[in-house]
């Protein structure tokens, strides 16, 4: 889920980096790095915290040249340190590069291990730190070559951001599972992040996605140079639409925020209830909630207040943080509540700690009944390609029927969104990747990952 950044041919690079990544601050607050290249040598700068905490003004009298790459992290591998924050930078034979990865790679276990036979020293737990010693130890001559060759022996879910003294690379997995689209500045330099709303911070003309199985290449004085590396197997992941996007972003032409008021129509078609009043979880089940009552013709209400100066709980690495966080977080309007058969409308549904504690917090304001409905379907599968479910037991619908999710959260109801229902919201000009909901692991299963000896011999 991480964010991704890479500027190449401006005067401003790091601060047009900064400015990309503090509008995809949603996307990870674990760490934050930039990393830039002056043409001689590469400058980093990575630490733990959120982008406004991280750079200050003095920081960018460091960040000097005109190509910078940065990162926003969402831990789903390694460990919550200074020593798992990206980019990551590396001398080899070739001189510098710097790496920035929003993904994960399936085969990661497998191919570490085998390099630590041969004598890698890893640092860090990142399946980023694969790519980078995939690359050291290339026997290519050349960057490019040698970037070609490691794309060969990984598998998974990855959009990339190499960064060598002169020049940027960019890759998108050929499955396209998360987003990145490339865009114009007006000085003429180029950007790539992983969503659109960076270039509406930073006042770039948006140009395509890059595609899928793609790799462009940025060197001074010339145009980026575009090779399609992979054959195309188009699966996006659908919950760039649910949860992740920020709703103004557009991911593969269509608009983050309609998509997820059309999930809330369909919702309301498949799990109507008869109630009062509609409110969302804020700030992600806003525009869901907007179409359910749209749907129902029932009024929508922000009865619930959220405090914007406390995370998201979701991606917090610990359970007890998600758990305190929500009274932190969120407090219901009791004027409101108080006497009325309400509906709730969440995004997605993982662990169900933070919709319970919702359940009571609405009736210890006075409805009468709560009726849960989630614009999604029921995640029942660990997503091996960046989401922050490792394990199914984590997962409540995984183990229980609705009718028992909802007894356990005291709700009178509880709905999800149809696989079929989310389909059909989402447009059938592509079959999306549903990992979390269907389980079919398209990409990175045993019949699409080398073996080791295939790897390195």
């Amino acid at each position: 889920m991480c964010a991704i950044v890479g500027v190449y041919g401006s005067e401003n690079a790091a601060k047009i980096a900064y400015y990309a990544l503090f509008s995809m601050q949603h996307r990870g607050q674990e760490s934050t790095g930039i990393s830039t290249a002056d043409g001689k040598r590469i400058h980093l700068i990575k630490e733990r915290g959120l982008v406004t905490d991280v750079f200050k003004e003095d920081t960018f009298r460091l960040l000097q040249g005109s190509c910078a790459i940065g990162h926003n992290r969402y831990s789903t591998a390694g460990d919550d340190s200074i020593l798992d924050a990206q980019p990551v930078f590396a001398r080899y034979k070739l001189g510098e590069i710097s790496v920035a990865h929003n993904g994960n790679l399936v085969n990661k276990y497998e191919v570490r291990n085998r390099l630590i036979d041969r004598g890698a020293i890893f640092q860090t737990g990142m399946d980023t730190e694969n790519i980078v010693h995939l690359i050291a130890k290339s026997q290519e001559n050349k960057l490019e070559a040698r970037i070609k060759d490691m794309l060969t022996k990984i598998k998974g879910a990855y959009c990339l951001v190499i960064q060598s003294r002169k020049k940027m690379f960019v890759i998108r997995d050929r499955f396209g599972i998360r987003p990145l689209s490339l865009g114009r500045l007006k000085d003429g330099g180029w950007i790539v992040a992983s969503e659109t709303c960076a270039f509406d911070l930073v006042g770039a003309e948006f140009i395509r996605d890059v595609r899928p199985g793609e790799m462009l290449t940025f060197e001074e004085g010339k145009e980026p140079y575009s090779e399609q590396i992979f054959e195309p197997d188009y699966h996006p992941c659908a919950f760039e639409y649910i949860y992740f996007a920020r709703p103004d972003s557009i991911i593969d032409g269509k608009n983050v925020y309609n998509m997820r008021l059309e999930m809330g129509r369909q919702l309301a078609r498949e799990t109507p209830a008869d109630i009062d009043l509609v409110l969302p979880v804020p700030d992600s089940g806003v525009a869901a909630a907007c179409g359910f009552a749209e749907q129902l013709g029932v009024p929508f209400e922000m009865g619930i207040v959220r405090n914007h100066y406390v995370g998201r709980t979701f991606i917090e690495p610990t359970q007890e943080v998600r758990e305190l966080k929500v009274k932190l977080k969120l407090s219901p309007i009791r004027k409101l509540i108080e006497g009325k058969r309400v509906a709730i409308v969440d995004d997605s549904l993982v662990r169900g700690t933070t919709s319970r504690q919702i359940v009571k917090m609405l009736k210890d304001a006075g409805a009468t009944e709560v009726h849960m409905r989630i614009a999604a379907p029921e995640i029942k599968y660990p997503c091996r390609y960046g989401i922050d479910t490792p394990t199914k037991t984590e997962l409540i619908s995984a183990s229980y029927t609705p009718a028992e999710i909802a007894k356990k959260m005291n709700a009178e109801s509880l709905g999800f969104l149809s696989i079929e229902g989310l389909k059909k919201s989402l447009g059938s000009d592509r079959t999306y990747s549903l990992v979390s909901f269907d389980g079919n692991y398209f990409a990175g299963g045993s019949a699409e990952s080398p073996s080791c000896s295939e790897i390195f011999n």
